[in-house]
């Protein structure tokens, strides 16, 4: 049975939420019937930066003629862990919550099904997954974290830095790998790679130290927290998957607004968020490598001068073997009969993968 920790310190962070919302100036100030309290993704990267953040202060209380009014900050400056978001959430400490699907599994073994290792290579797919998962992420969400989903973004393709010379997945056997989340881990161990459970933060000292010789994450969230310069080799390969991110709203806060309120929300939210993230995604990679390598133009400041590793059609069939043979089977004995089977309905028919009931 799956068990969920309980906050220990819920007056202590309530007065964190308010201090850390006001302070950060982005408090509507009109008023109106409805007010929510926002906690986003990490603070540091282009989603809460370009896209959550806006949308939440910016976008929907313009779009409810300042009927909605909202607090924002992200979990990382509010100091929470980010797999404690959706906890939190379901006990009514804030309103709206995002956080990395990845991040909940302990909670929610369901929720693994969204992003395993190399069950898609490009972004059309990847959001087709999505779109067929959201289902089994609702009746998740609902029953573990009393909340609601309202959208499934991505970040870009989780890709592999090493600070040592590769020249692909064969490579990685013997070495220590920091991955992003237990799918993850297992992929990286069928692949022979020993998998580290290291914090997004403190990957740059742990490379830096040989603590690690690579790590998964998005190439433009690597290069946005310097990866580059404790990292020399980079296989474009999303090895990690796309650690999509769910967005959702507290259940006794959903049902508490008017049917004309939910409607706005949902629209606002597809049209003016998930779209918007999505057509950024299927850029950002390839940005996020341009600016790793110099191999492209970077909008985003100066490229560093990683190398680039050119995955092989090896490389692809020896990942989609490991999914097969290790991840997904994996995955199928940490779940219910009932989601297994919707999963093979929705999205095993996307990606042509069938799990098998252990």
């Amino acid at each position: 049975m799956i068990q969920s920790r309980q906050p220990r310190t819920r007056s202590h962070l309530s007065a964190v939420l308010l201090a850390t919302t006001i302070g950060a100036g982005v408090t509507t100030t009109a008023s109106a019937d409805t007010s929510l309290n926002v906690v986003g993704s990490w603070g540091s990267l282009e989603l809460h930066q370009k896209f959550e953040q806006p949308f939440w202060s910016e976008t929907l209380p313009k779009a409810s003629n300042g009927e909605i009014t909202t607090q924002v900050t992200s979990f990382d400056q509010m100091g929470i862990a980010s797999g404690d978001v959706f906890r939190y959430l379901g006990d009514g400490l804030f309103d709206v919550g995002m956080t990395v699907g990845d991040y909940t599994v302990s909670d929610a073994p369901e929720l693994e099904g969204l992003d395993l290792p190399m069950m898609t290579t490009e972004s059309e797919d990847a959001r087709a997954v999505a779109e067929a998962f959201r289902p089994i992420a609702e009746n998740a969400l609902n029953q573990r974290f009393n909340s609601h989903v309202l959208a499934i973004v991505p970040y870009p393709a989780q890709v592999l830095f090493c600070n040592t010379p590769i020249s692909g997945l064969a490579d990685l056997e013997g070495k220590k790998v920091r991955g992003s989340g237990r799918s993850t881990g297992e992929f990286l161990e069928a692949l022979g790679a020993q998998s580290l459970n290291i914090a997004f933060n403190e990957v740059p000292g742990s490379l830096e130290r040989g603590v690690i010789d690579c790590a998964v994450t998005g190439s433009m969230s690597g290069y946005s927290a310097g990866w580059y310069d404790v990292s020399s080799h980079v296989l474009p390969l999303p090895i990690g998957g796309w650690d999509y991110v769910i967005t959702a709203i507290n259940q006794d806060k959903w049902q508490s607004l008017d049917a004309d309120e939910q409607e706005l929300i949902q629209k606002q939210i597809d049209e003016q968020f998930t779209m918007p993230v999505w057509a950024n995604a299927k850029s950002e990679t390839q940005r996020g490598i341009a600016c790793l390598t110099g191999q492209g133009e970077c909008p985003a400041g100066e490229a560093a001068g990683m190398t680039l590793v050119e995955p092989t059609e090896a490389d692809t069939e020896r990942a989609r073997q490991a999914l097969k043979d290790v991840v997904l089977p994996a995955w199928a004995k940490r779940v219910d009969a009932d989601t297994i089977r919707q999963w093979n309905e929705s999205v095993g028919q996307v990606v042509d993968l069938k799990a098998d009931a252990p």
